[in-house]
C-alpha cells in the first residue's frame, strides 16, 4: 500500500461504514457484502496499526484515530460527490437526480411521471432507489423525497411538501371485509394486522389517535419493505397501516378500502436539497410535489 494515500475502495468502505455507522448499512449503500465492508476496514486498520472501530453493545463507535480519519474522508467524499454531480450535469443542465425509497417510487412517483412531464416539461428526473435516509451530504443527490420527521441536517434547504396521514386499509374481496368495515377501531385488536418491520410505532400511532390504547394494536405479521406490505393487503392477506398517498390510487380504483379513515403523524413529506443548490428546477418540483399530495 502506498504510504501517502490509502486505497479508494477501502477508503469508501470506511467512510460509508462511519457515516452510517454500521458495516450492514454501509453495505447496502455501496451494494457490497457486510464480509467486503469488513475486509476493507481490516486492510486500513493493518495498514494504519490501529483500530478504526470499537465494538460497543451491538454496535460500533469510532475510535480517536477512526474520527480524524472519518473526518477527513468525509469532506472529501462530499466533495466529490459535488463536483461529479455538478459535472454530470454538464454546462447545459442534465436530469435532476431525484432519491426516495423503492416502495415510494414504485406506489407514487412512477404512476405520475407523465403527469409532472406534462406540467413540467423543461424537468428531466434521474431516479434513484435509497432505502436508508441519505446522510447530510444527501450521498450524490441533487433532491430526495423523504417520509420522514424532524430535525433535518443543518446543510439543508427543506420544502415540507404534507403531513403524513396514515390509516388501515383492506381488500374488498376478503370474505370478512364487509363485517370487519362495520367494527370501531378498538375491536381490531385479534384481527390479521400488518406492518413493515421499518415502521413498527405505526400500528400503536394510529391507535392512540383513535382514543384506543396504543399497545392493543400490533400487527401479526411484518414486512421487510412498505411495498410488500401493501401488495399483501390487496392480495387479501389481512388490515394493513398505510400511508394515504401510498394507497390512494388503490382505493380510487376499488383493489384497496379504508372504512376507519386516516389521521396525521408527526412526520412529513419533504423535499431536500443542500442548502447551496440554487437550482431553480428544485422549487418548481417541490410546487408540483405539493400540489399532488394535496
Amino acid at each position: 500500500m502506498s504510504s501517502d494515500l490509502p486505497p479508494l475502495p477501502a477508503l469508501r468502505a470506511f467512510e460509508a461504514a462511519a457515516r452510517l455507522g454500521s458495516v450492514s448499512r454501509a453495505a447496502d449503500e455501496l451494494h457490497v457484502t457486510h464480509g467486503a465492508v469488513s475486509r476493507h476496514v481490516r486492510t486500513l486498520e493493518e495498514a494504519l496499526g490501529t483500530p478504526l472501530f470499537a465494538r460497543q453493545g451491538r454496535g460500533l463507535v469510532l475510535t480517536a484515530a477512526g474520527e480524524q480519519l472519518s473526518e477527513a474522508s468525509g469532506e472529501a467524499f462530499t466533495r466529490l460527490r459535488q463536483a461529479w454531480r455538478e459535472l454530470r450535469r454538464g454546462p447545459a443542465g442534465g436530469p435532476l437526480v431525484l432519491g426516495c425509497s423503492g416502495s415510494l417510487l414504485a406506489r407514487w412517483v412512477i404512476p405520475r411521471l407523465a403527469r409532472l412531464g406534462e406540467e413540467l416539461p423543461a424537468l428531466t428526473l434521474h431516479l434513484s432507489v435509497t432505502e436508508q435516509p441519505p446522510g447530510p451530504d444527501l450521498a450524490g443527490l441533487d433532491v430526495a423525497l423523504l417520509l420522514e420527521s424532524p430535525p433535518w441536517p443543518a446543510g439543508w434547504r427543506v420544502h415540507e411538501l404534507a403531513q403524513e396521514r396514515i390509516g388501515p386499509v383492506l381488500s374488498p374481496q376478503l370474505a370478512d371485509a364487509g363485517a370487519w368495515a362495520r367494527l370501531p377501531p378498538a375491536d381490531l385488536a385479534g384481527l390479521p394486522l400488518l406492518g413493515t418491520r421499518s415502521r413498527p410505532q405505526a400500528w400503536p400511532e394510529w391507535a392512540a389517535a383513535q382514543a384506543v390504547d396504543a399497545g392493543a394494536l400490533r400487527a401479526s405479521r411484518d414486512f421487510e419493505h412498505l411495498l410488500y406490505l401493501l401488495e399483501a393487503a390487496v392480495a387479501g392477506l389481512g388490515i394493513a397501516i398505510a400511508p394515504e398517498p401510498l394507497v390512494a390510487d388503490d382505493l380510487a380504483s376499488g383493489r384497496l378500502i379504508a372504512p376507519w379513515g386516516f389521521v396525521p403523524t408527526g412526520a412529513r413529506w419533504v423535499l431536500c436539497a443542500d442548502a447551496r443548490n440554487a437550482d431553480r428546477r428544485i422549487d418548481a418540483l417541490a410546487g408540483w410535489l405539493a400540489k399532488e399530495l394535496g
